[in-house]
């Protein structure tokens, strides 16, 4: 039943896009799919008629979706019904203005998901934001490689009169530049990027309130002899200075001049669950990147923490999954960091037992390590906040992370100064989640 309707989605997908001829622009990669999705829309909507992939519909169902402009009906047989008969009376009929350009997230899952949506939807630019030496998913795939393979699949589908934007300081996306037969435009801090990052820098608490501003991050982007300072609010760690840059890349090839696309990253936000700084209980703040979790966003979300203001770092983590064989050595890696970085670390799922063990371990060359005492072990994000709002002290910032299905926005629901606005700051507020518990 749902490869038939899988099969009917796409069948009008491909529809819409032969009635209408929109551009679009693709992205994959194992971390920063959604915040780079998020920026180039930002930028290309200032310009054009653009659409989005809403939320995470990046998976064979969720791309058609976005093109046929229609939401996930459930399990409502009433609704898909007359959803899909709109869809085919405005393909037949034009009875609607389509976007000129659709921006869409594609996911990789398995092997071959990447190839048969770049099939579906053809991309006129491709962006590959980061794969990471352990990507997220990877138990589905032989290696890290077969991982970098599948995300290729986006760029060789590209026209010789298409674009690749890639990140040039992943090393494993770097070295994807020759499979395609498309124009490549490269961003990230080399200063052999088409479009680099320069002088990038955290401003959070006292420094940010001295300047009468809300924390966040400022940084340039230069392309040729153009330079541009950008800052933006309320988002933190260089993988938004990434999404920034691809989406100047992206702005570029439309013929957006680089002062232009800053001016449209300005009111750019990071959606929930992104790093999003949140009030907490006790006057302390919440660093909320619950949205998921791979080794490397863990590491980025860790070094935010480590450079932020506080008078305690707080570090509570979820397991990492998806990991197949690379599950104990990426969560002692992260073990590694937290214990570099945190004053406290809470430990959520059975994985996280690995991390636990490190971060307490003695060795020699270890900088540091946490003492039993500060660490704490929970099987759920149900059990958390009960002992994290107990020990809470004013100036502490709180990381909270974990993989999807370890539902830490619970945590930050625990501890957030305003509960009565989740559904406007949480990720995974919909009726659909919050009845799974």
């Amino acid at each position: 039943m749902k490869s038939a309707f899988q099969k009917l989605l796409a069948a009008l997908a491909r529809v819409t896009l032969w009635r209408h001829k929109p551009l679009i622009v693709a992205i994959t990669g194992s971390v920063g799919k959604t915040s780079t999705k998020e920026a180039i829309f930002a930028v290309l909507r200032a310009k054009h008629r653009v659409r989005r992939s809403e939320k995470n519909y990046n998976t064979e169902i969720g791309v058609p979706l976005t093109i046929l402009g229609i939401p996930h009906y459930g399990r409502s047989v009433f609704k898909w019904f007359s959803a899909l008969i709109r869809v085919a009376f405005r393909v037949l009929f034009r009875v609607h203005e389509y976007p000129e350009i659709l921006v869409l997230e594609m996911g990789a899952d398995r092997p071959g998901d990447i190839a048969y949506l770049a099939r579906l939807a053809p991309p006129f630019v491709g962006v590959i934001t980061a794969i990471g030496e352990i990507p997220v998913h990877v138990e589905f795939f032989a290696g890290p490689m077969e991982v970098a393979k599948e995300k290729a699949k986006l760029i060789e589908a590209l026209r010789p009169d298409g674009y690749a934007v890639l990140n040039c300081d992943d090393a494993a996306v770097a070295e994807l530049a020759h499979r395609t037969a498309a124009r490549v435009f490269s961003y990230g801090f080399s200063r052999d990027a088409g479009v680099e990052i320069k002088n990038y820098r955290l401003e959070g608490g006292a420094a940010a309130q001295e300047r009468g501003r809300p924390a966040g991050i400022h940084f340039q982007l230069i392309h040729g002899r153009r330079l541009a300072g950008l800052r933006l609010s309320n988002a933190f760690g260089m993988q938004q200075a990434y999404a920034a840059a691809a989406a100047a890349c992206v702005g570029l090839i439309f013929n957006m001049s680089l002062q232009e696309v800053v001016e449209a990253l300005r009111g750019y936000e990071p959606p929930p669950g992104r790093l999003k700084l949140l009030r907490g209980n006790r006057s302390t703040m919440i660093l909320d990147d619950t949205y998921n979790a791979s080794p490397a966003s863990t590491r980025a979300a860790l070094a935010v923490l480590a450079e932020f203001p506080a008078k305690r770092r707080i570090a509570v983590l979820g397991d990492m999954l998806e990991l197949g064989t690379y599950t104990e050595a990426a969560h002692r890696s992260i073990g590694e960091e937290v214990a570099r970085c945190a004053d406290l670390f809470f430990a959520v799922g059975e994985r996280m037992k690995f991390a636990m063990d490190e971060a307490t371990a003695a060795g020699l060359g270890r900088p540091r390590r946490l003492t039993s005492e500060r660490v704490f072990w929970f099987s759920g994000s149900h059990e958390v906040g009960r002992k994290l709002e107990s020990i809470l002290q004013p100036g502490d910032v709180i990381l909270v992370k974990g993989s999807q299905s370890m539902r830490m926005e619970k945590v930050v629901l625990e501890i957030m100064q305003e509960p009565e606005r989740a559904s406007e700051l949480l990720v995974r507020q919909e009726e659909g989640w919050l009845r799974e518990g």
